[in-house]
């Protein structure tokens, strides 16, 4: 029989499936578990929270660890003019327990002590988790402040911040007197945790790589991390480990850390999050020497939290009728959100498009509106009408995206059929899906690793509309589940590929799409029953899961 590796009262509240027996802990910086936890900022954290949620689900012998953000990632609230606020508040979560665990880490050479916080597997369906905190009474106002806030723009902060989760979470498993067999490393933020390893196994890299595993969720090598080496020695992020040792162990010539490079070089499996991006960074990394071999798990997402059971039960059945009327209740429900936040009244008849996720440059928020006289003849079109919703948080110091966001709400200002939201959070994330009939996903392709939230949207009875990227290419079968842009040719400059594309949007939507909602609309609801039939169960987190298991862990 398997059992729990961790210690009571810790220990998991289920028999571990034997299939999954294997001792494994999961560090990620950012966990979208529910609403009231807001210690996530965008779909890093929506698929962490998703695999802790199918983990415990399957029984595995997992262990998840994170920190406590205080502050969260910010409050996005509305300023002057309607644009966009950025505020930061303390909060509290009585669901936390303290453990009562104190230890110190050195930051910047500096003990600091790190408190634990154990969020019970009861209380979301998740499995154990510990969350890391230096908000605590026994710290200066300064070194409190590093687990205040998700992704600190303060440079040096950031690299406490990593130093946090990678060897306090490695501190941590000693105090509990554990000593997993896989360390997951989602993302490069918690890498130090290696390096805590590496100077236990008294330098010996090989100890290091038979334990870690590593998932890159970032297609660009300008993307990844990078700090000087003499830098991050300063800031303790190698612990107690010399030089010599440190450059030994992740083949390093220079003084230019990469975070990704040295975690593919301490690991003994990595994987990508889509099959185009386990292409995209073998493409990438592999004229580095010493690296590990990079597959793919393509991300996924938890049918049972995110899935509507009206919309489910309707396709189960079939029944045409009930799917659009269970459809119009739920757009009727976001619909008194948008009124609420913005003043106007949509209706449940009019086709909805959603364009809802993190803003960033190459995800393209604006580009269905970068040419005004395409943009106006779709919404000023009575005969067929349309809606369109907006919604996410850029990085709070991305001035570029917030300007993007902010030229949204001036430029729908005077449309009562186009609206930016605010607060986009899990809560608002699955009203967005469950009321869209469009799901709008248009980013530069090859730049979106996976995108996972058009999978959530197909599970409620949306159709994305999609570039072809990221796990839409694993999805889609054009016409048939989704609608898909022709990719641009790869000749093109930057101008005319967003050119490409957004003409290419425009002629879906209004030689396809509005003709099948308003004039067939027995094939519209055959095309949203495809894609809900489709998406399921290859593109739920309880197959990632154990995909993780079999691929990565094994």
């Amino acid at each position: 029989m398997a059992t729990s590796f961790l210690p009571d009262p810790y220990s998991h509240p289920y028999e571990i499936d034997p299939r999954f027996a294997k001792s494994a802990v999961y560090f990620c910086s950012e966990f979208a578990i529910d609403q009231s936890f807001k210690i996530y900022s965008g779909g890093l954290g929506f698929l962490a929270g998703s695999h802790m949620r199918s983990a415990a689900a399957l029984r595995q012998n997992l262990l998840g660890i994170g920190i406590v953000w205080s502050c969260g990632y910010y409050n996005q609230t509305r300023g002057e003019g309607r644009e966009m606020a950025v505020q930061f508040r303390k909060k509290e979560y009585a669901f936390l327990q303290d453990t009562g665990i104190r230890f110190q880490i050195p930051i910047y050479g500096k003990p600091v002590w790190v408190g634990a916080k154990f969020l019970p597997s009861e209380v979301f369906g998740t499995v154990p988790m510990f969350f890391l905190t230096t908000d605590l009474d026994e710290n200066s106002i300064e070194d409190r402040q590093i687990t205040q806030r998700l992704y600190d723009n303060d440079p040096g902060r950031r690299i406490a911040q990593y130093t946090i989760l990678g060897a306090g979470g490695a501190r941590l498993l000693e105090e509990l007197g554990v000593d997993p067999e896989v360390w997951h490393l989602n993302e490069a933020h918690a890498l130090s945790a290696a390096f805590r390893v590496l100077e236990k196994h008294q330098g010996k890299a090989a100890e290091v790589r038979k334990r870690f595993v590593f998932t890159t969720h970032t297609p660009e090598e300008a993307g990844n991390e990078k700090h000087d080496f003499h830098q991050l020695l300063g800031a303790s992020f190698f612990g107690g480990l010399d030089e010599a040792t440190i450059r030994a162990a992740i083949g390093l010539t220079d003084n230019i850390f990469n975070h990704s490079l040295a975690a593919l070089r301490l690991s003994h499996k990595a994987n990508g999050v889509s099959k185009l991006h386990g292409e995209v960074s073998r493409q990438m990394w592999g004229h580095h020497e010493g690296i590990c071999p990079i597959g793919h798990v393509t991300n996924a997402q938890n049918a049972k939290y995110w899935k509507d059971r009206g919309l489910e039960r309707a396709r189960e059945q079939g029944d045409f009728d009930f799917l659009r009327e269970r459809k119009k209740e739920l757009k009727d429900q976001l619909f008194r959100v948008v009124a609420d936040q913005t003043g106007k009244l949509l209706s449940p008849n009019v086709l909805t498009i959603v364009w809802a996720r993190r803003f960033a440059g190459y995800k393209r928020a604006d580009l269905i509106t970068r040419d005004i006289k395409l943009f106006k003849e779709l919404v000023e079109n009575n005969d067929r009408p349309v809606q369109i919703i907006w919604a996410g948080k850029p990085y709070p110091f991305d001035y570029g995206a917030i300007e993007t966001f902010n030229h949204l709400v001036r430029l729908t200002r005077d449309y009562s059929n186009c609206a930016v939201l605010v607060g986009y959070e899990l809560e608002l994330s699955r009203i967005l899906k469950l009321g869209a009939d469009i799901w709008l996903n248009n980013p530069v392709v090859t730049r979106e690793a996976s995108g996972t939230s058009g999978m959530t949207a197909a599970m409620n009875a949306a159709v994305n509309l999609s570039t072809f990227d990221g796990w839409i290419c694993e999805f889609a079968k054009d016409g048939h589940n989704s609608l898909i842009v022709p990719p641009a040719d790869p000749a093109l400059s930057p101008d005319q590929r967003d050119r490409h594309d957004l003409e290419s949007l425009h002629s879906l939507l209004r030689t396809k799409a509005l003709p099948l909602y308003y004039d067939q609309p027995k094939e519209w609801w055959q095309l949203v029953k495809n894609s809900m039939d489709d998406v399921l169960p290859f593109f739920g987190s309880d197959r990632m899961a154990e995909e993780y298991y079999t691929t990565m862990y094994s």
